[in-house]
């Protein structure tokens, strides 16, 4: 099997994809246990879609794909750590494990400032990996929102 960081490397190319469409750079890849693999990146101001986060797009994606909304086993391996929203369908949705790699401390709600991935109040807790090729994901997000600041001042002909 290929590792963590074969796999956030994909996602890390969706994640510039989204970027280049003005959208904040966040790749998501589901990878299923027979190796098929679901890609999404965020897309909420593109397809007018507050739900459009690149998590929810690669499990509609696998979803669709196994007929089910169940995704047992899968692993999402993501760039930004989720949010509640996407916490809460990688839930329902029963993914086996959670790969990503930048913390979010304003809306991460996995680690940082929820732990919904691990409340034993829940019906499913997913295995949970952090960090992996944070520096790359931290340092896309940055540059992203640095060149959005710069941009700001400027005035187009």
């Amino acid at each position: 099997m290929m590792d963590d960081r074969h796999y956030m490397q994909k996602a890390l190319l969706l994640a510039e994809t989204a970027a280049a469409n003005g959208e904040v750079p966040v790749g998501a890849l589901v990878v299923l246990p027979d190796g098929r693999e679901f890609a999404g990146h965020n897309a909420p101001i593109t397809l007018h879609d507050p739900s459009a986060h690149a998590e929810m797009r690669a499990m509609r994606a696998a979803c669709a794909a196994v007929g089910n909304y169940r995704l047992n086993d899968a692993t999402l391996y993501v760039t930004l750590e989720p949010c509640t929203m996407c916490a809460g369908a990688i839930v329902h949705a029963r993914i086996g494990r959670v790969v990503y790699g930048a913390d979010d401390p304003k809306t991460g709600a996995v680690t940082s400032l929820y732990q919904i991935l691990a409340d034993h109040r829940l019906n499913h807790q997913p295995t949970v990996t952090s960090g992996v090729m944070a520096d790359e994901c931290s340092a896309l997000l940055k540059n992203f929102f640095r060149r959005r600041r710069q941009n700001r001042g400027t005035v187009a002909n």
